[in-house]
């Protein structure tokens, strides 16, 4: 009997040995510990080595470094009735415990189903043109949207960054006959303009050959000189227009006929 009170206490005195330092809590640097007296919220903890009295108060650990959360792929349908898949990366962290353990079940859970509403929401506002083109805005305005519905949650939303837009095969062939159309476009502009200041830049040469008359002359020394260095068997060779003056006042003179009339035979 003796040694079963003495195994008796041993196992008492275990028995309290282990629940002091069941009592005794580590929490590191970036946790806190939600601590509920009763059933009843007390406080904060945290962080380092903190008292859980056993039995009567319970913990519930918090991690307040910034979360990277997948979108998953959703299925949207743009304004301009384009049915696209959309990916994102979410970035968010708790900024209140208490907010983000009584206030919502599952902070995780519930951030990343309204991430998925909110960019199917979003996105389908727009065109197709601009969730290609606008990211930056897009970003933006679900970062914003996101915010302020979690500020209840006592989470911060940080950042949002769409990944990826998948692309139906016709729609990528369509976007790309589009392009083709569009750089021809720019290509016809740009010979046009291009038309146009030669245009410019010869009248303003016509100008001043025309004060000029001997700067004519060298310019048909210069052609001359670039057509004797072409290894070509043809060679167009220009004709000053001075010749054609010269040979003009030519063609008004008349010339003696060979045969006389028959009034003068007689």
């Amino acid at each position: 009997m003796i040694i079963d009170f003495i195994y008796f206490q041993l196992l008492i005195v275990v028995l309290l040995v282990m629940l002091f330092t069941s009592a005794f809590r580590i929490l590191r640097e970036y946790q806190r510990g939600v601590i509920f007296l009763l059933g009843r919220f007390y406080k904060i903890k945290g962080p380092g080595l903190i008292l859980v009295i056993p039995f009567v108060q319970q913990m519930v650990r918090v991690d307040l470094r910034i979360i990277t959360m997948d979108v998953p792929s959703q299925d949207i349908i743009s304004r301009d009735n384009v049915t696209v898949k959309v990916n994102a990366v979410l970035y968010f962290r708790v900024l209140d415990p208490q907010k983000a353990i009584i206030n919502i079940e599952n902070y995780l859970e519930a951030t990343s189903q309204l991430a998925q509403t909110t960019m199917r929401s979003v996105l389908g506002q727009h065109e197709l043109d601009e969730i290609l083109s606008a990211r930056d805005t897009l970003n933006a305005d679900l970062q914003r949207i996101l915010d302020q519905s979690t500020d209840g949650w006592g989470i911060k939303v940080t950042a949002v960054e769409i990944k990826h837009v998948d692309l139906d095969e016709s729609m990528i062939r369509a976007i790309a006959r589009q392009a083709e159309a569009e750089r021809s476009r720019r290509a016809k502009v740009i010979h046009a303009t291009g038309e146009l200041e030669a245009s410019k830049q010869l009248l303003e040469a016509a100008r001043m050959l025309g004060q000029q008359p001997e700067a004519i002359q060298l310019r048909y020394l210069q052609t001359l000189t670039e057509i004797t260095n072409d290894n070509s068997k043809i060679i167009v060779f220009p004709l000053p227009l001075e010749l054609g003056k010269m040979l003009q006042p030519m063609s008004h003179t008349t010339t003696p006929t060979a045969s006389s009339s028959p009034d003068e035979m007689t």
